[in-house]
């Protein structure tokens, strides 16, 4: 099993292609990116780098940590326009989006420039005269390999996390935009020590150099379940600490007691944003039966809405490989009795597009409900009741998030208790706290991925037991030194103030 299938294509008459990730613009089919892969020399480079770095950078003061990653976020800004036009260019992301998942990276370095110095350990409650208390330590050479769906926000959140806490970091993006990540890595490492952050390109193969490196701690990761469970494999042998955020296969649970109209606009929004191409994106929808056919219409209509829009603000799929696994599940759905009321077919035309798709008729056992699609596609099954909503939202071997939305707070505590996923969202796709912290289960992957608790992730914890030791005693006529604990079998069991002062 290898890390990822490679995922770009390169072109047939470049005589280096053998030694370059040649990506494609998703809009127009040109060239949109063209990088040299990193040799298994240099993979190796990395990673001694890195380890050489750690020790030191461990020991520097977590405020200097913090002023150096701070720094970083400032080089970013710097260079905001730069990044989010080659994220465009290589992913199809749209610019607004592009520029925001720039603006929400340079945010992430900010908060753990401030959370790194105040990561704090625990004083327990230990006998009288003796010291307890819980101290966190960096864990060392981090792997981080990050995705491309939004590939500077996503990893802004692992280097800042792991760098603030005193690892340092080796950095594989994905091959689908290996030219946004090599600047990402450039401007970062050039306000950071040499080896704090080390940038190596490639794809899958390089990802096998990357785990067959001894001496890395953490091996943290956003992406596919595949790619995850490759990784916990490995770490069988190198024993690193897995943190995976993998698939997902996000249920949305419309109740009959909301309005069809706002519930619609809620999954249109979930389903369609980024092209469906967000890993809590709404992947299968249940809805009460009672407002079925006016939800059902309404997102037929939303869905419509987001087809016509323009390029800069409904952009393609990343790849033709991913447009094909969409209209692979899209076709197997139809084969099996399905009905798509809008969308569904690939367009005419230059770039990957794919159209805003609404699937009713949708049975348990089709991929669109089985399966994480990653396209914008709302498979729609309806439902008798809440209980069944929830119930078959909660059958299902991903883990990542949910949506329900209801006006009930019974049903509501019901969804928050019951649902196996990291997250459930109530009467909201998307949003949420700064700083919060999630943990995903089964095929979705395990460990705090984001928030303050990544901190804790990226930290071992030792627990330290302190109690004074008895002070050596003079005897006052001799200057002889005295063992206290062994001076009775001597006779000299007293001592004055002074000589034990």
């Amino acid at each position: 099993m290898t890390l990822d299938a490679p995922t770009t294509t390169a072109r047939p008459s470049d005589e280096s292609s053998a030694d370059t990730i040649t990506v494609l613009d998703p809009v127009t089919g040109e060239v949109a990116s063209e990088t040299r892969r990193s040799t298994a020399d240099e993979v190796r480079d990395a990673v001694a780098r890195a380890r050489a770095a750690a020790t030191g950078w461990a020991r520097t003061a977590p405020g200097e940590r913090g002023a150096l990653l701070r720094a970083a976020a400032e080089r970013l800004r710097e260079h905001a326009d730069e990044l989010a036009a080659m994220n465009t260019r290589e992913t199809g992301k749209v610019p607004g989006d592009a520029r925001g998942g720039v603006a929400a990276g340079i945010d992430t370095l900010i908060q753990y420039a401030e959370l790194g110095p105040l990561h704090r350990g625990e004083a327990l409650r230990g006998n009288h005269g003796a010291a307890d208390f819980a101290v966190p330590h960096p864990r060392g050479v981090v792997l981080a390999l990050t995705p491309w769906n939004d590939p500077v926000a996503v990893a802004c959140g692992i280097l800042g996390a792991a760098i603030a806490a005193g690892n340092t970091v080796v950095h594989k993006g994905s091959e689908r935009s290996p030219g946004t990540i090599a600047l990402l890595n450039r401007l970062l490492a050039a306000e950071l020590p040499e080896g704090v952050l080390v940038g190596v390109d490639g794809d899958a193969t390089t990802g096998e150099q990357l785990l067959a490196e001894d001496g890395i701690a953490v091996y943290a990761h956003v992406g596919s379940t595949a790619t995850g469970d490759r990784l916990a494999e490995a770490a069988l042998r190198t024993r690193a600490h897995v943190i995976r955020e993998n698939g997902g296969n996000d249920a949305a649970v419309v109740d009959a007691d909301v309005d069809p109209e706002w519930a619609a606009d809620q999954v249109a929004l979930g389903a369609f944003a980024n092209t469906g191409q967000i890993c809590t994106s709404v992947e299968r929808v249940y809805v009460h039966r009672d407002v079925a056919d006016e939800f059902t219409a309404a997102l037929v209509r939303a869905a419509e809405r987001k087809t016509a829009s323009a390029a800069a603000d409904f952009g393609p799929l990343v790849d033709e490989r991913l447009r094909a696994t969409v209209q692979q599940h899209v076709d197997q759905a139809v084969a099996a009795g399905a009905r798509v009321l809008t969308g569904g077919t690939v367009p005419e035309g230059a770039g990957t597009f794919y159209p805003a798709t609404v699937i009713t008729g949708c049975t348990d056992d089709m991929l669109v409900l089985t399966e994480e699609t990653f396209g914008p596609i709302a498979p729609i099954r309806v439902v008798e009741d809440m209980a069944e909503g929830l119930r078959l939202a909660a059958e299902d071997r991903y883990g990542l998030a949910a949506t329900v939305l209801t006006g009930d707070t019974a049903t509501a505590l019901q969804a928050a208790a019951e649902l196996p996923v990291g997250t459930v969202k109530i009467n909201a796709v998307f949003g949420g706290a700064p700083g919060g912290s999630a943990e995903p289960r089964g095929a979705s992957g395990s460990g705090f991925g984001y928030g303050p608790h990544l901190l804790d992730e990226m930290t071992t914890t030792t627990v330290v037991h302190l109690e004074a030791a008895p002070r050596r005693t003079t005897a006052a006529a001799t200057g002889t030194v005295v063992d206290p604990a062994t001076a009775g079998s001597h006779g000299t069991d007293t001592a004055t103030a002074e000589d034990v002062r």
